[in-house]
């Protein structure tokens, strides 16, 4: 069988021609001998390209246009604690429809990846400076002095959120980022241990 797409022009116009005019598949296929799985295919790529032309351009096809790359892009950088599956579903609001396996790859192409947020305790803005003078002040402490630290008080901790795997989108060496953190709290329920200074 002849490939839709090797027949000629001519012969893609008349179909189109044919079918304007309110003739079916079937009898298309009839008048110009012409396999209906053909007739169909002309006609689909005519709806939905609006030309019978062959269009440039072989090999495997993006998944995503340049305008839905860049908003799916947008919608990861400023949410990165999302799902594939949400940001499948932002996708097709605005009629792309994608896999989630799709989306999952495509924030990897463009320096984003999926991972396990790093656990930080939730601080104030004041309990931030202070810590930071803190390091500071210690930053060129010898590896003697930090010998002699009685390391005691295993704090619980609880982690904002359900118990279950997380995870962020984030770049390379971004894993400290604020944004890309799950903040813990003193006491409650949880599971991690953090050994503090006496």
């Amino acid at each position: 069988m002849v490939k839709s797409r090797e027949w000629s022009r001519k012969t893609r116009e008349e179909v189109i021609t044919l079918h304007r005019k309110g003739n079916g598949y079937k009898k298309i296929a009839k008048m110009l001998n012409i396999p209906r799985e053909t007739i169909g295919s002309i006609i689909r790529k005519f709806k939905a390209k609006g030309t019978v032309e062959t269009l440039p351009g072989r090999g495997k096809k993006k998944m995503l246009t340049l305008t839905a790359l860049r908003y799916l892009k947008r919608r990861v950088e400023k949410s990165h604690c999302v799902t594939a599956e949400e940001r499948r579903k932002d996708l097709s609001d605005v009629g792309t429809e994608v896999s989630a396996q799709t989306i999952r790859r495509t924030p990897g192409n463009e320096g984003l990846h999926a991972t396990t947020p790093r656990r930080t305790p939730l601080l104030s803005p004041k309990n931030k400076k202070s810590q930071l003078q803190y390091a500071k002040s210690h930053v060129d402490k010898p590896q003697k002095f930090w010998d002699s630290v009685l390391w005691t008080d295993e704090t619980k901790l609880e982690l904002f959120g359900p118990m279950d795997q997380h995870y962020v989108w984030r770049r390379k060496n971004k894993a400290y980022e604020e944004k890309n953190t799950l903040p813990t709290v003193k006491h409650g329920g949880g599971s991690d241990n953090t050994a503090h200074t006496a």
